[in-house]
């Protein structure tokens, strides 16, 4: 990592920050329904794996706005889909959890717990297929790993060699289940160990989870076959917003805020790249206002028309 992309993943995770700060709010004001499930806490791992995993085909977890903001879709239309509008990146039909943008091959997020990972092994099949060398990144919980089509989804991608990275965000929480209450252990990668190499990051380490995904996509370009790469994290929120987190102490969340990522970064920036406090104030203040934006943008933006309803279906009525 040099200073310039520091400097842009510092700013990606306090945009991200903000901008899931801003949409619990304009949820609880009521200007944003259905499902929310907000990235706080875990920003160094959906920004520094998103930059590092550039090129090639992403797909993502439900908990995805700052990854897709990573990915170069604009902030606008992330929250102008949170608001249901037209503008949104989905037309705002998918909402918090259906961000979508085929043009930046983001294929994120999917309401079913690893209901996408067997999506990625099919799309790095045929990418191999294609003679293409960028590779695909499949995003998901700890939570997923517990599923039969994980373990299917191990099996066939190991067999074939397919050019996919594996990459589990532990939280150690399943909604509000300790993973160590479902699991025999902590370390979810001990289940993907038969089938290919393993490796684990500290996911509140931005430039740590950089370089490991770095590391990752090149064995897998190289032809190594899959990876499973498992970054340990924390989020800060409940699984969702309706869920007030009180399954944790106060003791686990302070634990967890000591580590904070984007503290991290921010005196990395200081005392490893010298770069100015004014600088970092700057980068902080561009990210407020492009969340500021984003939300007057939602507000003012338009309802889809009743005849959205029927575009993208797979059958039209006769």
């Amino acid at each position: 990592m040099n200073k310039l992309l520091a400097q842009d993943i510092y700013y990606l995770m306090v945009l991200g920050r903000a901008f899931e700060y801003a949409a619990k709010e304009n949820y609880i004001k009521g200007n944003i329904s259905g499902f929310l499930h907000l990235d706080i806490g875990q920003e160094a791992l959906s920004v520094g794996a998103i930059k590092a995993f550039e090129k090639g085909d992403v797909f993502a977890t439900y908990r995805e706005h700052i990854m897709a903001i990573a990915r170069g879709l604009e902030p606008k239309a992330v929250m102008a889909e949170l608001f249901g509008k037209a503008d949104g990146v989905s037309g705002g039909k998918g909402g918090s959890m259906h961000l979508f943008e085929p043009s930046r091959f983001f294929y994120g997020g999917d309401a079913i717990v690893g209901g996408h990972i067997p999506n990625a092994v099919g799309c790095a099949y045929a990418r191999e297929l294609q003679g293409s060398e960028d590779g695909v990144m499949v995003i998901f919980g700890d939570g997923a790993t517990n599923g039969g089509a994980f373990f299917e989804s191990l099996n066939i991608a190991a067999t074939q060699k397919l050019p996919l990275l594996f990459l589990c965000e532990n939280n150690e929480y399943a909604i509000g289940t300790n993973i160590k209450r479902v699991a025999p252990f902590r370390e979810q990668a001990k289940k993907a160990e038969p089938y290919m190499l393993t490796y684990s990051v500290d996911g509140m380490d931005a430039e740590a989870v950089y370089k490991a995904v770095s590391d990752a996509k090149k064995q897998i370009q190289e032809g190594h076959g899959p990876i499973f790469l498992e970054a340990f994290t924390c989020r800060y929120e409940g699984h969702s917003v309706s869920d007030s987190n009180a399954y944790r102490s106060s003791q686990e969340m302070a634990h967890c805020k000591a580590k904070d990522p984007i503290e991290r970064l921010k005196k990395e920036l200081g005392e490893k790249w010298m770069i100015p406090d004014s600088e970092i104030e700057s980068l902080e203040s561009k990210a407020k206002s492009a969340v500021d934006e984003a939300v007057a943008f939602a507000q003012e933006a338009d309802e889809p028309e009743l005849s959205a309803l029927y575009e993208h279906i797979f059958v039209e009525e006769v």
